[in-house]
């Protein structure tokens, strides 16, 4: 490509860009602007030095008149003659003929061709000091037939005239450089954020996926993109890592109950046990199975969730009242291990999002927060609504609690603590809690209780919680069949 074409290609993108655009519509902006502020002013200048010099020629006319009327047609020659002899050379014309158009006195060398002799103002052609220009004239009318000129010239104004529209030109023009220049300066600054972030989705397309877009303290409009943008790939990054991860969990989780189940068909097989231990075994084998089934729906579940496909269950409702059904759900559970289940009312709490999985999360927590409480001890339940705005669902046991080092870990899929080793569950309860905060615009919160594990889900607030619609019944977790824990999710989440 020529120089010629390659600075024509960069002219064509420089025009075509939003920059140049963007500059181009505020300069015509400006234009248009001064146009308007000029138009009206040069149209009052006009209209105020028209009626201004009109009415300074009518007022001479009417004093040479009055000259006339006292010392007659020779007073009134003397008084021209000594006026014209006076003023500047071609500031003013006067004129003063007899009935015949002969002059008498001024400094017009005769009277205009095709000007009528009847009082009035005129605008006409003239000759003035052997130079042809174009005046502003006015006829007296006096007695005896005499005729009175006084006149104007209007090329005195001219380098008035010329320097406003000079002037304004100048506004233009400088108007037009400083938004070339802005434009480019605005292109240049634009164009070296657009190729940072370019340069980031490439690193992005290529896999590194942990590459983010840059971002400034600025917070103008592209900070925003950029943070909406890098909570999209934290999204699509977790979703990648789940799915990275589930295949490998599943086969490290489901081999253990399935290599039971096979090793329980193959001795049956091999041994051909009397019948009460055939269908002992049998029973075994059904609960392994449906270990199985609950771990594949409890993944199912999570998968549901992370994609965002139960964000269109969302309606509002009285996050308070779901609490204490679940509560209540949970009592006699709480009975049976001596536990007591408190929950303090604060009245209605009104929240936008979807009741059933809010309850199943809070219905793991409670079931965590049960089966490691202490011998006679007490597990509280929770709801506030921050000064920040936030909304706080807690449960809190006076348990062991969780050490610092494994919370972190504690909500990762089929993770499982020292402590939570020799209890029921797959360790997906607490990914599920997590799960459902962050579908409701949130994070599951681990903190220590002193004693024992407050886990708390803080939801950020959301314009649309306004009232309540009314109480949501508690989605009460399926009961297992016997063997099995009172809500696998729940085992599983665990202090793990």
């Amino acid at each position: 490509m020529t120089t010629e074409g390659a600075a024509g290609a960069r002219l064509r993108t420089m025009v075509r860009s939003s920059a140049f655009t963007l500059a181009a519509s505020y300069v015509a902006l400006g234009v248009l602007a001064l146009i308007l502020f000029a138009a009206p002013l040069w149209y009052g200048w006009q209209v105020t030095i028209s009626e201004g010099r009109a009415e300074i020629m009518q007022e001479d006319a009417e004093r040479l008149t009055s000259v006339f009327r006292r010392v007659g047609a020779p007073g009134l020659k003397a008084f021209i003659d000594a006026r014209v002899g006076l003023q500047i050379a071609d500031e003013r014309m006067l004129l003063l003929t007899d009935p015949a158009f002969t002059p008498m006195a001024g400094n017009l060398p005769a009277w205009p061709a095709g000007l009528a002799a009847r009082a009035g103002t005129y605008t006409l052609p003239i000759a003035l000091g052997g130079r042809q220009t174009r005046a502003v004239v006015v006829i007296g009318d006096l007695p005896g037939g005499y005729h009175l000129l006084v006149g104007r010239d209007l090329a005195r104004f001219t380098p008035l005239t010329t320097g406003f529209w000079y002037g304004l030109a100048a506004a233009i023009g400088i108007l037009i450089m400083v938004g070339i220049a802005g434009g480019l300066m605005l292109r240049r600054a634009l164009l070296s954020r657009i190729h940072t972030i370019g340069r980031s989705a490439l690193a992005i397309i290529d896999g590194d996926l942990r590459r983010r877009l840059p971002t400034r303290t600025t917070g103008d409009e592209l900070d925003a993109l950029a943070s909406t943008i890098n909570r999209m790939l934290d999204q699509i990054e977790q979703l990648f890592d789940g799915i990275r991860n589930v295949s490998d969990s599943i086969a490290h989780d489901l081999r253990t109950p399935l290599a039971e189940l096979r090793s329980r068909l193959e001795e049956l097989s091999l041994t051909r046990p009397s019948g009460e231990e055939t269908f002992a075994e049998i029973d075994a084998a059904v609960v392994d199975v449906d270990r199985v089934i609950r771990i594949f729906n409890a993944l199912l579940r999570l998968a549901e969730i992370d994609a965002g496909l139960r964000r269109s269950g969302f309606v509002e409702f009285d996050a308070a009242s779901v609490l204490e059904e679940a509560v209540e759900f949970y009592l006699p559970a709480a009975e049976l291990r001596g536990v007591r289940l408190e929950f303090r009312d604060v009245g209605p709490v009104p929240l936008l999002g979807d009741p059933l999985l809010l309850a199943q999360a809070v219905g793991n927590l409670i079931d965590n927060a049960l089966k490691y409480a202490r011998a006679n001890g007490v597990v509280q339940v929770g709801i506030e609504r921050r000064a920040d705005g936030r909304t706080v669902l807690a449960v809190a046991d006076d348990g062991p609690g969780i050490g610092d080092a494994e919370k972190p870990k504690a909500a990762e899929r089929f993770y499982r603590g020292e402590s939570s080793r020799g209890s029921p569950g797959v360790g997906l309860g607490l990914s599920l809690v997590q799960s459902v905060a962050r579908l409701h615009g949130g994070r599951l919160e681990l903190l220590d209780n002193h004693p024992g594990l407050r886990a708390q889900i803080s939801l950020e607030p959301r314009p649309a919680q306004t009232a309540a619609k009314g109480p949501v019944p508690f989605a009460a977790p399926v009961v297992p069949p016997a063997g099995l824990p009172v809500s696998e999710g729940t085992a599983a989440a665990s202090p793990t």
